[in-house]
């Protein structure tokens, strides 16, 4: 074969090579059709609202303290797993984040044991998820099986015996995870129920957002991983702790501000009115008074006058002389500190 033949074979090649990789090229429609670019003038137009309720992306609040919960329970689970089965036990947190109820459940490997949790101080419920690679490495090396091979996943149902153990380890993470939050807030966990089928562990609306992490085990040369999930409805009785940034924030509040401003509050002067009798009258009549008008005044030599400032009534006490002026002894305090504190903060 000629030099000539070869250059013409080879150019031959490279054009069917170029063809075929011009053919694997996207147009411009079909690329907007996997970005999800509708330009279809004809297609209805979504509504803001329509977008929002549609949309898979959940942006929500951080919660700084949840990663030092969920690491505080990465450490006590390490240590529980380590007495439980008496081996190198190491467990990792991945990192949390917001999802759909309906996304988590649907994203659940099966088979699966599907825990309903019931926090019964916040009232609420969330879920905890245990795969079956987990369940069958606990059982293996609890019932004293070979500790080299992960056991198959075959999708039987679970045994007596195998829930028996995966209940074992569900009760201890769940005591776990309410040490971690003892230093915030004083929760129990209780396992209620537990599901196989995802569509029977339901606790909250599919649309509803939720925090979830997983969490790996690696038991011995093998593991498995369970996932915990947290309806952002049922952390709002301890929202606020849990936007701290550290333990024992307090939002806005400085104690050494607290204290100047209680100093300067107690040197501030404020003015005492004593009430010596008071008479009630109605507008109309005053309305009608004219220049010589007499007001007669129910007042006593042995009354008590009332201290007040403005409206409020703060002491009472006898009235009399001292050093030439008229003085009054406080006798009673009529408890009106907090109401007139109140008012000059306002201020």
């Amino acid at each position: 074969m000629s030099d000539a033949e070869m250059a013409g074979d080879d150019e031959a090649a490279w054009e069917s090579m170029l063809a075929a990789e011009a053919d694997k090229v996207l147009s411009q429609t079909e690329i907007d059709r996997l970005m999800q670019f509708d330009n279809d003038a004809s297609a209805p137009p979504r509504s803001v609202i329509d977008q929002i309720v549609n949309s898979s992306f959940v942006n929500y609040d951080r919660l700084p303290m949840l990663d030092v919960i969920f690491d505080r329970l990465v450490r006590m689970m390490s240590s529980s797993f380590r007495n439980m089965t008496s081996g190198n036990v190491e467990v990792t947190a991945a990192t949390p984040a917001a999802v759909r109820f309906g996304d988590f459940l649907s994203g659940i490997p099966l088979p699966s044991l599907i825990t309903v949790v019931k926090a019964e101080e916040w009232d609420s419920s969330l879920l905890l998820t245990v795969d079956s690679e987990l369940i069958y490495s606990i059982v293996d090396i609890l019932l004293g099986g070979r500790r080299s091979e992960p056991a198959p996943i075959d999708g039987r149902p679970y045994t007596v015996i195998e829930r028996a153990l995966a209940e074992r380890v569900i009760k201890m993470v769940l005591r776990d995870l309410g040490a971690a939050f003892a230093p915030l807030a004083d929760v129990h966990f209780v396992p209620e129920r537990i599901e196989t089928n995802p569509q029977f562990a339901t606790i909250t609306r599919a649309n509803n957002a939720a925090v979830a992490v997983t969490f790996n085990a690696q038991l011995d040369g093998r593991g498995g991983s369970m996932s915990l999930l947290i309806p952002y409805a049922a952390l709002e009785p301890v929202r606020d702790v849990l936007l701290q940034m550290f333990m024992g924030e307090k939002f806005g509040r400085d104690s050494m501000w607290e204290n100047h401003l209680k100093n300067e509050l107690r040197r501030t002067n404020v003015d005492l009115s004593a009430v010596l009798a008071q008479v009630p009258v109605n507008l109309a009549d005053i309305l009608n008074w004219q220049p010589g008008t007499q007001l007669k005044l129910e007042a006593r030599s042995d009354a008590r006058p009332t201290l007040c400032c403005g409206h409020v009534p703060m002491f009472v006490g006898e009235m009399g002389q001292r050093n030439g002026r008229i003085a009054i002894r406080i006798e009673a305090d009529l408890g009106g500190q907090d109401e007139v504190i109140h008012g000059l903060l306002q201020r």
